[in-house]
C-alpha cells in the first residue's frame, strides 16, 4: 500500500542500498498480461462488498496455481457472518521448514487495482509457474490474501492475520515471509519519486525507477539474507530501505501480520502513492503497467529464495 523511508533518530545517518544489472526476465509477459487483463480490466471491483467478483476473483487463482503446485486449497474463515478465503499452493510440501510469499486480491474501493494489488498476484502466479517441477530445498508456500484493504486493515480479519495465525496454531516451522505489494509501476521522469521528507531525494534519487525491499530495525535472518540477494540478484536497481516499525509505512501490507507473530518478513514494492498517483484511484489500470520491468522483479525475487 505505502513505503515510508526513514531517518536514525539515534544517528541521522539514511540506509540505502542498491544494484542493477542487465538480464533477460524469464517470466513470461504474455501470461502476465493475460492474468492481469482478467483482475482489472472491465469487471466489478474485487471488494468485500462485491463477494461474487470476489469469490471469482479466489476460484481463478485456485485454477490457475492448481496447475503448477503440489497442493492447492482455500483457507475459509468468516466475517459478520460472510465467508471470505485466502488461496494456499505449496511445493515441496514434504519438507517441514517453509518460505511464504504472498500479495492480496482484494481493492479499496470501485478501482481497478492493477498496481494495487493485481501485480503482486502476477507475481504470486508467475512464480508458482516457474517452480513447477523444481527440485527445492525447502517448502515454498504461495498465498493470495484477502481483506487487506480498508476497512478491514489492521484488524484479526485480514486474510494475512488468519494465515500467520495459522502457521503459530500448527506450530509450522517458518523461514520467513516475503509480501508484493505493488511491483509494477516505474517512472524514469527526474522528479517522479517524492518522500515524506524533501531531503531523502538527495540519498534515494529522484526518479521512480527502482524497486524497494523494506525491512523493519529488528528484521531477521531470513529477510536479511533475502534483501542482500535480491540487491544482487534483480536485473531491476534494487534498494534497501529499513527503519522502525512505528514509523507510518513500514508496515502498510500483509507482512505486518507475520511481523505480530514473531517471523522475519520483508516488503517488496514500487513504493505506492510515493511514485504511482493512481494509487487507489479509477487511474490504476494496466495501462499503466511496466511488463517487462515488472518480469524482472519477480525473476529477481524467485532467485533470491531458491538459491
Amino acid at each position: 500500500m505505502i513505503i515510508t523511508m526513514w531517518i536514525s533518530k539515534y544517528a541521522n545517518a539514511f540506509v540505502f542500498t542498491c544494484c542493477a544489472f542487465t538480464a533477460f526476465s524469464q517470466s513470461d509477459t504474455v501470461l502476465m498480461k493475460k492474468h492481469l487483463t482478467y483482475l482489472s480490466v472491465n469487471r466489478e471491483a474485487r471488494n468485500y462488498q462485491n463477494l461474487d467478483r470476489l469469490n471469482a476473483v479466489a476460484d481463478y487463482l485456485f485454477f490457475e496455481l492448481e496447475k503448477y503446485a503440489d497442493t492447492t486449497y482455500f483457507q475459509s474463515y468468516k466475517v459478520n457472518g460472510v465467508t471470505y478465503k485466502n488461496v494456499i499452493a505449496k511445493f515441496n510440501h514434504s519438507n517441514a521448514k517453509r518460505t511464504v510469499i504472498g500479495a492480496h486480491y482484494d481493492v479499496c474501493g470501485n478501482q481497478p487495482g492493477a498496481d494495487d494489488n493485481a501485480s503482486g498476484l502476477v507475481g504470486i502466479l508467475e512464480i508458482a509457474r516457474q517452480l513447477k517441477g523444481k527440485t527445492l530445498s525447502q517448502q515454498i508456500e504461495l498465498v493470495a490474501y484477502t481483506l487487506e484493504e480498508p476497512p478491514y486493515f489492521r484488524t484479526q480479519y485480514m486474510g494475512s492475520y488468519i494465515h500467520a495465525k495459522s502457521l503459530i496454531d500448527e506450530k509450522a516451522q517458518v523461514n520467513g515471509m516475503i509480501s508484493l505489494e505493488m511491483i509494477g509501476f516505474f517512472d524514469d521522469k527526474k522528479g517522479s519519486q517524492s518522500y515524506p521528507l524533501g531531503i531523502l531525494k538527495l540519498f534515494y534519487g529522484k526518479r521512480g525507477d527502482y524497486i524497494t525491499v523494506v525491512n523493519k530495525m529488528a528484521r531477521g535472518k531470513f529477510a536479511r539474507r533475502f534483501t542482500k540477494r535480491m540487491k544482487r540478484k534483480c536485473s531491476v536497481e534494487t534498494k534497501n530501505f529499513q527503519g522502525f516499525k512505528s514509523i507510518p509505512g513500514v508496515d502498510f501490507s500483509d507482512h505486518l501480520n507475520y511481523w505480530k507473530f514473531g517471523f522475519s518478513a520483508a516488503m517488496v514494492t514500487d513504493t505506492a502513492f510515493f511514485r504511482n498517483h493512481n494509487y487507489h484511484q479509477l487511474g490504476d489500470t494496466i495501462y499503466t503497467i511496466d511488463f517487462q520491468r515488472m518480469a524482472q522483479v519477480i525473476d529477481g525475487v524467485l532467485a533470491s529464495i531458491t538459491v
